[in-house]
């Protein structure tokens, strides 16, 4: 029988469904060498967020074929080694869907009509009704940032108590949007029209401070926001000193920069601001779903089914695993990359798969490719289960198409990303010794190496304009790692692709496109 270690409290219903299929061992707060000791005897292996599973306990590992999170993040689990073992990893992305968007709402009233103050006062023997004279959310404006699972649900709600609804998600299709009752636009103008504000997209390089002192300047004075959601998403400094100048009229929180936020100004603040402790998920019905969702796809591949909400390539074996996965690597940065340089809402993504490629499994790669995509803005909710199911749900059309004539690699791949500012392609090829290589853009051939940080140029072929852009990054401080350009015509236009060491500071592109020839230019960040 199939044994599987489960290292964190679970609901016993979790329990009782892996013990249709396999012994349960229940072994709480294992260090990390007691876990890395004893996993090689298990099959399976469940977890909430504190056991980290890192690349020596998969190694030990050897009879693993799942880890399961009972949650929606996997950030302790190294999936990529489960990857490179053939180990499927599995989270519950909509087992707390419903108690995040209740609890959000449950926020908004509270922060409308002060209950957290007003209760607290009365405990205290005291009757002061004046004090606590609160608002209506009927009729009045509601911005969601995100409609993901959670924010369309918050829509389905407020909707149903007579809000007005605003959203912004790059990644929603206006015909989706109108599906919920809520009306696409951009952040800034949401920012100006909405009453209350509430988040619920991820927390990634470019949403960390997505809210910030110049969001506040935006805002009616009238205006209330809510993040249930991650801790980050909102600078908290600007976000006091906001409520303090009245810029705003209040603040719901569940989630923090620091959690427990011990030493943060929040805490002084009076009854503009209610903060309760991450308890978006914290429901007996989400604690039993996560267990329960995440036990029957332990369940399921012990018995050699798929698993519904894998992270990673879900019921490939290892040998199989082993010869796609760098084709599959190539096709997710390609949608990544495409999907930056394409900004705005994508409409249509095309994959083309050239050469031997084409002779192959298609369906994995086209999925890498949307996933890539989504990944930026959805992170852990996006997989290859339900990337193109995400993709149709946002309206995003994806076209696949095969070519079979030789090209100058073996196998290759075209992704284009054609969206509400335009249309953007990228080629990519694995060199002889499975190194990635990014072959052209736009048309334009290069052969350029990814790198994590890179700006990205469209400029007439002249002289002096590339070392002009060299000095303005050196001016910034900025270190170039290498430099390519490809160009179709002598003095024509040309693409330059610069890998750098850091992230480009605030202001420099806005500096780049002055450059005299700079048609355009792009940050992307793999």
């Amino acid at each position: 029988m199939p044994r599987v270690l489960v290292t964190e409290p679970i609901d016993p219903a979790g329990v009782a469904i892996l013990s249709q299929v396999a012994q349960v061992d229940q072994r709480h707060n294992l260090s990390p060498e007691e876990l890395k000791a004893c996993i090689g005897a298990y099959d399976g292996l469940l977890v909430r967020s504190a056991t980290k599973v890192t690349q020596d306990v998969i190694t030990a590992g050897h009879n693993l074929k799942i880890i399961g999170r009972a949650g929606v993040g996997v950030d302790n689990i190294d999936v990529p080694a489960a990857t490179r073992q053939g180990i499927v990893v599995v989270n519950s992305p909509e087992g707390n869907t419903i108690a995040a968007a209740e609890h959000t709402i449950a926020l908004m009233l509270a922060l409308s009509r002060y209950v957290p103050q007003a209760n607290q006062m009365v405990k205290a023997g005291e009757w002061n009704r004046k004090e606590f004279l609160g608002v209506e959310v009927y009729k009045k404006t509601l911005g969601i940032v995100g409609l993901g699972k959670i924010g369309s649900h918050v829509a389905t709600i407020a909707r149903a108590m007579g809000m007005r609804l605003l959203a912004y998600d790059p990644f929603i299709s206006q015909e989706r949007a109108e599906q919920l009752g809520c009306t696409l636009m951009e952040l800034e103008v949401l920012l100006r029209e909405a009453d209350y504000i509430t988040l619920h997209i991820p927390k990634t390089p470019d949403t960390t401070h997505l809210i910030n002192r110049e969001s506040f300047k935006k805002m009616k004075p009238t205006t209330r926001i809510i993040n249930c959601a991650r801790g980050g998403l909102i600078d908290e400094v600007a976000l006091v000193d906001a409520i303090k100048a009245g810029r705003i009229a209040g603040a719901a929180l569940d989630v923090f920069e620091q959690e427990p936020p011990t030493n943060s100004p929040l805490l002084l603040l009076g009854k503009e601001v209610v903060l309760t402790p991450h308890l978006g998920a914290s429901t007996i019905e989400a604690q039993s779903n996560v267990a329960t969702d995440v036990a029957e796809q332990i369940r399921d591949v012990l018995l050699g089914l798929p698993a519904r909400s894998a992270v990673n390539i879900p019921g490939l074996s290892a040998e199989v695993l082993t010869r796609l996965k760098p084709y599959l690597e190539l096709a997710e940065l390609l949608g990544n990359l495409a999907g930056q340089l394409a900004g705005g809402r994508v409409e249509t993504l095309g994959v083309r798969l050239q050469g031997e490629l084409a002779n192959n499994a298609s369906q994995p790669v086209v999925i890498a490719a949307i996933k890539g995509l989504l990944g930026p803005a959805l992170q852990e909710r996006v997989n290859y289960v339900n990337a193109a199911l995400e993709a149709k749900e946002r309206g995003i059309r994806v076209v696949e198409t095969r070519d079979e004539s030789v090209r100058d690699y073996s196998g290759s791949l075209v992704v284009t990303a054609q969206g509400t500012q335009g249309e953007h392609s990228v080629a990519g090829a694995l060199l002889g010794t499975g190194e990635l290589r990014i072959t052209s853009i736009d048309g334009f051939p290069i052969s350029v190496a990814p790198t994590r940080y890179m700006l990205i140029t469209l400029h007439q072929d002249m002289p002096g304009i590339i070392g002009k852009i060299g000095s303005l990054l050196g001016s910034f401080n900025v270190n170039i790692a290498s430099m390519q350009v490809g160009r179709k015509l002598v003095r024509g236009d040309a693409v330059m692709v610069l890998s750098i060491d850091d992230p480009l500071p605030d202001g420099v592109v806005s500096e780049v496109v002055q450059i005299q020839g700079i048609q355009d230019a792009y940050v992307v960040n793999l």
